[in-house]
């Protein structure tokens, strides 16, 4: 059988059916259910992964996917736990990493916000491909090479956490990807977009089931996705992502 997604959406969201496609390229079975259905029904046991997309979910008022955050927190706390402690698979690209850290689904599946994504130090909105090197061992980053390209769109992408808990998550391996220039060296803006301490441009959580990134593979599935497509070696990175983590389920 084919592994169920869930893919959430709401106001302001805008990649749910890009990401939607990604996942039935992949071979999985893809529902879209808005946040609203979901607050009335609080059962994901029908699912494996579910994905938060990315967009500017009610308009990002109060910051980048705080409401969202909210609504999930005093809503839907009790059914993500049982989802997260059967092995369920979870995604937040861009939006949706900024609700999992809002959350505090990330970096520890406590639901206590510890870091956060604030906006860009260029404080203006930031959209392009940016070279980066993959440092986890998570489910979703299986068969990636060691350097990777995606492309980002986003205004508030900076990660920001004190020391103590960049050096735990740091010490637990749960950085899984850094922004890197094209020779690994010096990563200053455009090549960190956002000012991210440490190039972070995506965590999980100890297990590395739980996923958040800034940049989009959903973008990047096909090869002619890429500016670069007539090269003969163009890979989509983005396609392995979602490939990955339908193959753990099947």
């Amino acid at each position: 059988m084919k592994p169920k997604v869930l893919v959430v959406r709401t106001a302001g969201t805008n990649c749910d059916k890009e990401s939607a496609f990604a996942f039935e390229t992949a071979g999985a079975d893809v529902n879209l259910r808005h946040i609203n259905y979901l607050k009335k029904t609080r059962d994901f046991s029908g699912y494996n992964i579910i994905c938060l997309p990315g967009g500017f979910s009610y308009g990002d008022d109060l910051g980048s996917g705080k409401i969202l955050a909210l609504e999930i927190v005093m809503r839907l706390k009790e059914a993500l736990r049982e989802f997260i402690g059967r092995g369920g698979l979870i995604i937040g690209i861009c939006n949706g990493f900024q609700v999992l850290v809002k959350t505090g689904i990330l970096p520890d599946l406590d639901f206590t916000q510890k870091v956060t994504l604030t906006f860009n130090d260029s404080m203006r909105f930031e959209d392009r491909w940016v070279n980066m090197s993959v440092s986890s061992e998570s489910i979703w980053l299986k068969g990636l090479p060691e350097k990777i390209q995606l492309p980002i769109a986003h205004g508030e992408g900076k990660f920001y956490s004190s020391q103590d808990i960049l050096a735990e998550i740091e010490k637990n391996g749960q950085v899984a990807l850094r922004y890197i220039s094209e020779d690994s060296c010096d990563v200053i803006y455009p090549y960190n977009p956002n000012g991210s301490i440490n190039n972070i441009a995506g965590i999980t959580d100890k297990t590395g089931r739980v996923l958040g990134l800034m940049p989009h593979p959903e973008r990047f599935v096909l090869k002619h996705h890429s500016p670069f497509w007539q090269k003969a070696d163009v890979v989509p990175f983005g396609k392995i992502f979602f490939e990955n983590a339908v193959n753990y389920f099947k």
